[in-house]
């Protein structure tokens, strides 16, 4: 899945992960979504790797830090590859997980996040990468 994409074998600038954390919701499986004020966007939790860190760890990290779940990872969902807002190839990679714990507490990089179903995580994302990477997680959330 790419919105500008990388080429194969091109290392990217910037290298980024996340989650798509899914429970069971009252009417199927829910999704975490979460607005960043500073873009005024509704996203995914995810977020550049610190050093030494891969990419499991900095999804993981990253999932916790911006909704408050610790979560545990399953399935690695395909990559995104774009453009980011300054114009650097990034590389993003996400894993469908499971919350173990946790609360959410609003702070600076994120002030809500919504447990949602597919079709409203689909109205709400603002990035079309986004729903995509959803709507596998989804799907293969289903299939296990």
């Amino acid at each position: 899945m790419s919105r500008t994409g990388l080429e194969s074998g091109e290392e990217p600038e910037v290298k980024a992960a996340g989650g798509v954390p899914v429970r069971s919701g009252p009417d199927g499986p829910e999704v975490a979504v979460i607005h960043r004020p500073k873009y005024e966007d509704w996203s995914l939790p995810k977020g550049k790797l610190d050093d030494g860190e891969d990419f499991e760890q900095a999804a993981l990290r990253e999932v916790e830090e911006e909704t408050g779940y610790r979560c545990k990872p399953s399935i690695e969902l395909p990559p995104v590859s774009y453009l980011d807002r300054k114009a650097r190839r990034k590389l993003v990679r996400y894993w469908l997980m499971e919350p173990i714990e946790g609360q959410f507490e609003p702070h600076g990089e994120v002030d809500e996040i919504r447990w949602v179903p597919m079709e409203e995580a689909d109205r709400l994302l603002t990035y079309d990468h986004d729903k995509e990477i959803v709507r596998e997680g989804l799907r293969r959330h289903g299939e296990r």
